[in-house]
């Protein structure tokens, strides 16, 4: 057994992972400030100036891995993203687990417009493809590793493995009408920040795939109509800035409900460590099963 096994992924943990990549990467760890648990713990150091990724698994560090290319490739494009914070090798590898470093954009996490999300979207996909390899979409596997290592009740795993199985089935005969390409993988209001000079970046760059473009505006249509946290102005800038509506295609319902599939699997990781997340997930299940309003799903 591994200590990444054997030891609970908690922000505690994650933190004293962290302090000791600072050593190795001879940075300072000042004022270290959690931000989010998930896949990565998220840190806010050096009163905002840095911000940390430590992932939570050592099967992370592929991924981890192609996020520092992605960024190097990025910027070499001067396109409006994550920049890495040190000079130093990254990823920095603490007991298998990777971390990175990258420029903290401002004091505070605010937002692009909806609309400066579509055009900087389109932008991204119209770049040329970096000269590395980038792996293809494979979001059931993403369920898999989720599910087992979840501390969930027997029952919710069930039905959310057995709901996996169904929608895979069903993705895999959906008629994708956008031409496919590099994608971001997790294009959301979240991760488009501005930069303490109030420009629009793009962050979390781990996630980058080849597949349909599709994937990449299903968040933001989801967030408007299936949780409400966007209006439907504000919607309909972000379908006006890309030039495409995404809810008018007819694989529309069956990718939301992949990526609503995810939203929970995502946060059954954090469910061993915190009752709140546990919840959360039981209700979340119940509106799958049920068909229920998603609006009641708590942000996290």
């Amino acid at each position: 057994m591994t200590t990444n096994e054997r030891t609970a992924f908690d922000s505690a943990t994650a933190e004293n992972i962290l302090r000791r990549a600072c050593g190795l990467a001879g940075l300072v760890p000042d004022g270290i400030e959690m931000l989010r648990l998930g896949d990565h713990a998220v840190f806010r150091m050096d009163g905002g100036r840095v911000v940390s990724r430590v992932g939570r698994h050592a099967d992370r560090l592929p991924s981890v891995r192609r996020e520092v290319a992605v960024a190097r490739w990025l910027a070499a494009e001067d396109y409006p993203s994550a920049r890495l914070a040190t000079e130093a090798e990254q990823p920095v590898v603490v007991e298998g687990h990777p971390v990175t470093f990258w420029e903290g954009l401002a004091d505070g996490e605010k937002y692009a417009s909806t609309r400066e999300m579509g055009e900087l979207l389109r932008r991204l996909h119209g770049l040329e493809p970096p000269r590395f390899s980038l792996p293809e979409l494979r979001p059931f596997d993403k369920v898999k590793q989720r599910l087992g290592r979840a501390a969930i009740r027997a029952e919710t795993r069930a039905y959310l493995t057995g709901l996996a199985e169904e929608l895979a089935a069903e993705y895999q005969e959906l008629d994708f009408v956008l031409p496919p390409g590099h994608l971001h993988g997790d294009f959301n209001v979240g991760n488009v920040l501005r930069d303490a000079d109030g420009h629009p970046k793009v962050i979390d760059l781990d996630g980058f795939v080849t597949g349909p473009r599709e994937w990449d505006l299903i968040q933001t249509a989801m967030y408007y109509d299936s949780f409400g946290w966007h209006t439907e102005a504000e919607y309909a800038d972000f379908a006006d800035g890309y030039g495409f509506d995404v809810r008018q295609w007819s694989g529309y319902t069956v990718l939301r409900s992949v990526r609503e599939l995810l939203m929970v699997t995502w946060l059954s990781q954090n469910a061993g460590a915190d009752p709140r997340a546990a919840e959360e997930v039981e209700k979340r299940v119940e509106t799958l099963r049920s068909g229920g309003s998603r609006r009641a799903w708590a942000p996290f």
